[in-house]
C-alpha cells in the first residue's frame, strides 16, 4: 500500500511538474515583463493537466482597474510565451469554468503575430475567431461597409469579453 500511495504522489507531483515549467512558468515570466499586467491572474494548463493536444487558459482574477483591451493584451502576450507549442484548441475559462473555445493554429498565429500585427486589428477580428464548447462559432464574420463592421465587431468584442469573464466577476463583487 506504501508503494502505490508514493506512486501515486509521484505521478502527481510529476504532473503538476511538467504543466508548471511547460506551460505556466513561461506565461508567468512573459506577463510580468509588463507592469500593466498587475492585478490580472491567469492559470494555463493542459486540458485535465493530462492532454497535451489542449491548453486551458484560466482567468482567475482581474482587479477592478483592469479593462478589457489589459485583459486581452494578456491573453496575446501568453499566446506569444508558447507560439512554439503545439495545440489542436485552447479553452478560454474563468475561475474553472470553461467558456469559449480557440482552434490551435489561431492561437499559435496571434502568439507568432503579437508584437508585429496591429493589436486592434487582432482584438477587433478575436470574436471571429471564438467557438462555443460545442464547436459552433460564437460570433459571426461580418461584411460590408468598414465603419458598419468595425462597430459590429467591437461590439462582439465586447460581448465575448462579457460572457467568458466579465458577467461572472460582476456578479461576484
Amino acid at each position: 500500500m506504501k508503494k502505490l500511495s508514493m506512486f501515486v504522489f509521484v505521478a502527481l507531483l510529476s504532473v503538476g511538474a511538467v504543466n508548471y515549467f511547460m506551460l505556466q512558468s513561461k506565461v508567468a515570466n512573459k506577463i510580468k515583463i509588463d507592469e500593466r499586467n498587475i492585478g490580472i491572474e491567469v492559470n494555463v494548463h493542459y486540458e485535465w493537466y493530462v492532454n497535451p493536444n489542449t491548453l486551458v487558459f484560466d482567468i482567475r482574477g482581474v482587479a477592478l482597474d483592469k479593462s478589457q483591451v489589459d485583459v486581452s493584451r494578456v491573453l496575446l502576450q501568453s499566446a506569444e510565451a508558447l507560439k512554439n507549442n503545439e495545440f489542436e484548441r485552447v479553452i478560454l475559462a474563468h475561475d474553472g469554468n470553461e467558456k469559449f473555445l480557440l482552434k490551435g493554429d489561431f492561437f499559435k498565429s496571434i502568439g507568432q503575430e503579437y508584437g508585429t500585427q496591429n493589436p486592434m486589428y487582432t482584438l477587433r477580428t478575436f470574436p471571429q475567431n471564438v467557438y462555443n464548447l460545442d464547436g459552433t462559432k460564437a460570433f459571426p464574420t461580418w461584411t460590408g461597409g468598414m465603419l458598419g463592421v468595425l462597430g459590429k465587431q467591437m461590439e462582439d468584442f465586447s460581448e465575448f469579453n462579457k460572457q467568458w469573464y466579465l458577467n461572472s466577476l460582476v456578479n461576484s463583487k
